[in-house]
């Protein structure tokens, strides 16, 4: 099984762990609308980085509204090890009749587009929309990798995109997805 794929001088890599204690200049959150927390990765990037992501989500919100799914915001990073947190909002899987794939794809593309724009060269990654959310892996894992693939081709400044998977099985579906677009 692939984990990595060349792109010019750019890289897209797998990686089992927790993408809290990543190196990287950002790691992205995927995020529920309100900014404010919650489950899984949503809950806990915020509770590692402290006050300061809170408290920026919540600016942005009072100016701005909700993040609606498929965009993407910057926060600092606080405690984390990171300089900037990449918040984005993936679909919830309605069976796929609610253009979900389209939707994740915006969201990878806007959280990249995001850092491009802060010429951030090395951005992780987690499975955006698989857990709560409920979009099946095996479907979001080729809508992740061709969206961030086409992205790289093109990029500015990010260099590097790590895909940061929590368990084996999810790392195992990316890097059989992976597989398939490397032939």
């Amino acid at each position: 099984m692939a984990n990595e794929l060349r792109i010019g001088d750019k890289v897209i890599t797998l990686e089992r762990g927790d993408i809290r204690t990543v190196e990287a200049d950002a790691i992205v959150n995927a995020a529920n609308s309100s900014l404010m927390g919650g489950g899984g990765v949503d809950g806990a990037i915020p509770r590692a980085g402290g006050d300061t992501i809170l408290e920026e989500c919540k600016k942005y919100v009072d100016e701005h509204g909700r993040l609606d799914p498929g965009r993407a915001m910057l926060t600092h990073g606080g405690d984390l090890p990171v300089e900037f947190v990449i918040h984005t909002v993936g679909p919830k899987w309605l069976g796929g009749m609610a253009d979900e794939a389209q939707t994740l794809s915006s969201a990878y593309l806007e959280s990249l587009r995001v850092a491009d724009h802060f010429c951030l060269e090395t951005v992780a990654f987690p499975s955006i929309s698989t857990g709560a959310f409920g979009y099946p892996k095996e479907q979001a894992a080729p809508v992740a990798l061709e969206t961030i693939r086409k992205f790289l081709a093109e990029a500015e400044c990010v260099r590097h995109v790590k895909l940061v998977l929590y368990d084996m099985r999810t790392y195992e579906t990316y890097a059989n997805a992976l597989d398939h677009l490397v032939m």
